[in-house]
């Protein structure tokens, strides 16, 4: 098969899993909808569905269910103007009459009474359009443009056009050994938040050094526990972590643990600080559908190699990591 040909059937192939879980959504709006009973209609990783949702549809899936929840809402709200609101609500998914009526105010700035009162025939959705827009730019979620430079058995170079923007990535799959590791672990936010990532990996040098656990070959890993898109932010889990000796004494707020050993993705990229999620969208959006591959359950990581301080143009150079099997 042509590369060409077996990246379009393998994007299709994730579009169509996508398109299952999407149709499953639209035709049990009034159920509950569980993030692990979607994931296994997929046939996702359940750790990693909720990523794979947001890259390849443009929005979370949380955002998805209430959109499609709040639209076939002001739908039947004018199509059966004698059913009462309540009845409505429930029978689309909400689980009180209060946060449907906070959420349909926040989606169309009207109540659903004024809705139905006539408020819709002067209700114009391009606004929202342009704030959809909006978002999906910001997040730079659609419209990846991404194609191969060359394709080799495991290896490829990726080039992905984004608002104009170029991130070039290497895509190697290989297996890796167990790594074990000391870290610290931060429990919160982290967007946003550039110097905290040095601060702590600062602490952790100011442990290892005197013990002698700094050497050219040392890995500086930061390790994901939760999907920011699925966790709330002030729960968190982030592991800054260096590779250390199995036998390694560890105490206080330096922990250890070992990193699985398993067949992994690893992107490089060299990016500015603020390019992070647009370089996660790269995989999870552009690499990961066309690959051949699919994430299973387990933390992704970085691996950074050179400090945006220490680089002329402001740049880090990072690996990304993503634990993944064949198809």
């Amino acid at each position: 098969m042509a590369s060409n040909t077996r990246q379009k059937y393998l994007r299709e192939l994730y579009i169509a899993r996508i398109n299952r879980v999407i149709d499953y959504i639209q035709n049990n709006l009034g159920e509950s909808l569980s993030l692990e009973e979607l994931a296994d209609i997929a046939g996702f990783s359940r750790f990693h569905f909720h990523r794979i949702f947001s890259a390849i549809v443009g929005e979370t899936l949380v955002a998805f269910i209430q959109r499609l929840r709040i639209e076939k809402a002001a739908s039947k709200l004018i199509s059966n103007p004698k059913k009462k609101i309540t009845d409505i609500a429930f029978g689309c998914g909400f689980s009180s009459s209060s946060v449907f009526a906070r959420a349909f105010k926040e989606a169309f700035k009207m109540s659903a009474s004024e809705w139905r009162d006539g408020g819709y025939k002067n209700y114009s959705n391009v606004s929202k359009q342009d704030n959809n827009n909006n978002q999906t730019d910001s997040k730079t979620r659609q419209d990846f443009n991404v194609y191969p430079d060359y394709t080799a058995a495991i290896k490829q170079i990726w080039r992905v056009d984004m608002k104009g923007k170029k991130l070039n990535t290497t895509v190697e799959v290989k297996e890796m050994p167990d790594i074990t590791v000391a870290y610290i672990r931060h429990i919160g936010s982290y967007k946003g938040d550039v110097d905290l990532f040095g601060r702590l990996f600062g602490k952790l040098c100011t442990w290892a050094g005197p013990r002698g656990l700094l050497t050219p070959d040392t890995k500086f890993i930061s390790l994901y526990h939760d999907d920011p898109e699925i966790t709330e932010e002030s729960r968190l889990r982030t592991d800054v972590c260096v590779s250390v000796p199995a036998d390694t004494v560890v105490g206080g707020e330096i922990g250890k643990e070992i990193i699985p050993a398993g067949k992994y993705a690893i992107a490089h990229f060299e990016i500015t600080v603020d390019q992070y999620e647009d370089a996660w969208n790269t995989i999870f959006g552009g690499w990961l559908p066309e690959s051949g591959y699919e994430c299973i359950d387990g933390p992704c990581y970085e691996s950074c190699y050179q400090s945006h301080k220490e680089n002329p143009e402001g740049k880090q150079i990072v690996d990304i990591y993503i634990p993944v099997k064949p198809l």
